[in-house]
């Protein structure tokens, strides 16, 4: 399955890793915000979310970075990119 279904289709969580000043500027609506100096502490509460996590910041770097730790912790992940772009996917939702 692709990121774009995945985000349309509402079949997992999104995690914006941006700092919280970042998320309060603007975030997708429903992403839960756990910023990246966070993630290694908070693998087990990502393990409760809905799988898969898609994952996505300001321009795809820092999610690729927490994706590639999450997924050597085992989540079924994966990087959205630019929170912008989820938005997007998001807003073609039927």
């Amino acid at each position: 399955m692709n990121i774009e279904s995945i985000i349309q289709e509402k079949k997992g969580t999104i995690v914006d890793v941006r700092t919280p000043e970042e998320f309060r500027g603007g975030h997708v609506a429903g992403a839960i915000n756990i910023p990246l100096n966070e993630v290694p502490y908070r693998v087990e509460d990502l393990k409760t979310l809905k799988a898969p996590v898609v994952l996505c910041c300001a321009s795809g770097n820092r999610s690729g970075q927490a994706h590639r730790y999450l997924q050597q912790h085992g989540l079924e992940c994966y990087n959205g990119g630019s929170w912008l772009d989820v938005n997007y996917y998001q807003s073609l939702a039927v």
